[in-house]
């Protein structure tokens, strides 16, 4: 169950930090869209820190559970919050969106199970 659960830390943590690095530095065409559908800039700048924080969360999480744990909670429910942000834009219903609105219902599932694989190999 460890090297699952390294697998899945990992790949959740560089999904992340590649998510939430261009939000942190308010770089690229992520950030101005989050901006132009209404979110603040600074808003989009915590989201992205919070994306950040939880990639260094998942892989020290590796050698102490408790916080990938955490890290893969906290990025569960920001993917949920994510999945709310779409479906409030009607981005489940527009062919050209649906694609994008679609991942962070697949991050969810992985950030899930890699909280019960790291809750798990404890």
């Amino acid at each position: 169950m460890y090297i699952a659960a390294v697998i899945l830390s990992v790949l959740l943590a560089l999904v992340s930090l590649a998510a939430g690095a261009p939000k942190a530095q308010l770089k690229g065409d992520v950030p101005d869209g989050l901006v132009a559908k209404g979110l603040s800039s600074a808003l989009v700048r915590l989201i992205g820190l919070a994306e950040v924080a939880a990639a260094a969360g998942l892989v020290a999480g590796i050698w102490w559970q408790p916080l990938g744990i955490a890290a893969a909670v906290g990025l569960a429910v920001l993917f949920l919050g994510a999945i709310g942000f779409h479906v409030k834009w009607g981005d489940y219903g527009d062919t050209a969106s649906r694609s994008a609105a679609v991942v962070p219902v697949l991050f969810v599932i992985v950030a899930v199970a890699t909280a019960i694989t790291l809750a798990a190999s404890q």
